[in-house]
Formats: C-alpha cells, sequence, structure tokens
C-alpha cells in the first residue's frame, strides 16, 4: 500500500488529534498498491478534518483531486504536501479521465473521492468513482464516518462488475448503518 516516509511525530499527532476528539479507526487497511476510496457520508467540512488527522495517524498516502485554482503561494506546497492533486477542470478528460491516467501511471496510489460530490443532501450519488475504479482496474474500498459513535471505518474492498447500476445499488446498500454529522446516506 501506498505510505508515507515513516515520521513518528505525524503519526503521533494523528492520533492525538482522533484521541482528543473521541475519535477511532477501525477495519482492515488492505494490502493494495492501487484503489479508490470512497468516504460518505460527506454532511460536512468537519469529515475532512477528521478523515486527514485519520490519514496521517494511520501513514497511508492518499491522494485527492483540488482545483487548479487553489494552487497558488503559498497555498500549493502545502496542498501538495497533503496529497492534493491539481485537477484541470478544462481538460477533454475531465476529471474521470485524469483520475484514471493518474491511477494507471502510478505504481502505488489511493484516490480519494466522495460519492456524493457535495456536502448537501442529494438522492442520487455521481458515478463516477465506479468509472474511475472500473477503467483504472481497480478496486474500490469504502469508508464511513459515523458521528454517533465517533468512528471512522474502513470497508471490504468492492470490485465492480461492469454493471454500475447493481454495483451502485449494492455499495449504497452498504452505506446504510452510517450516520454523517448532518444526514446519513439514504
Amino acid at each position: 500500500m501506498p505510505r508515507v516516509k515513516p515520521n513518528a511525530f505525524t503519526r503521533w499527532f494523528g492520533r492525538t488529534v482522533l484521541r482528543l476528539g473521541g475519535w477511532r479507526v477501525v477495519g482492515q487497511i488492505p494490502d493494495e498498491p492501487r484503489l479508490v476510496v470512497i468516504a460518505a457520508p460527506h454532511s460536512s467540512n468537519w469529515d475532512g478534518f477528521w478523515g486527514l488527522a485519520a490519514k496521517i495517524a494511520m501513514g497511508v498516502e492518499i491522494r485527492v483531486l483540488g482545483k487548479a485554482q487553489l494552487f497558488w503561494w503559498p497555498l500549493a506546497p502545502l496542498l501538495r504536501s497533503l496529497g492534493v492533486i491539481p485537477l484541470d477542470r478544462s481538460s477533454p478528460q475531465g476529471t474521470v479521465g485524469q483520475a484514471v491516467e493518474l491511477l494507471r501511471n502510478t505504481e502505488r496510489m489511493w484516490y480519494t473521492i466522495a460519492p456524493e460530490g457535495t456536502r448537501k443532501p442529494v438522492k442520487e450519488w455521481k458515478g463516477g468513482f465506479l468509472k474511475i475504479a472500473r477503467l483504472a482496474e481497480v478496486p474500490i474500498m469504502p469508508a464511513y464516518f459515523h458521528y454517533p459513535d465517533k468512528v471512522i471505518g474502513l470497508g471490504p474492498l468492492f470490485h465492480t462488475t461492469g454493471d454500475d447500476a447493481a454495483d451502485m445499488a449494492a455499495i449504497r446498500r452498504w452505506y446504510l448503518p452510517w450516520q454523517g454529522k448532518n444526514r446519513g446516506t439514504a
């Protein structure tokens, strides 16, 4: 799996932030070099804070795409150090194409995305994560925030079948028990 350079202080810091907030991480970290991580329910900006603390505590290198407009000095070096990759929204490949290319051309990369695409309640999840996983030929690891118990959970790997509607339904069913800060995933 993609690991950051060993740094006892940063791992201690991530664990301390989680502990002080009352959070814990549950589930198995798979030994997969490349995969798509989906994180839901995404209902608050706090999700990013707790997710970053978990990432640091686990020592796992996880990447996300961010708007290219955010990459100006002095913010750009900080974003890159946190695993954010600039997204060119004007690219003819689109977000899915850029993510697929990154996964295919990188030996080790965990790419994270919020399937809802926003913190607001949505009826339908965006299917981009399924396309990315299928086209890059990598599994999906579902991760969740369950605010009532202050748990960040890692689920079992999911392999796409080629039937996006059935895959989406199966993944959505798996997420039903989890409750975000402001809502669930149903």
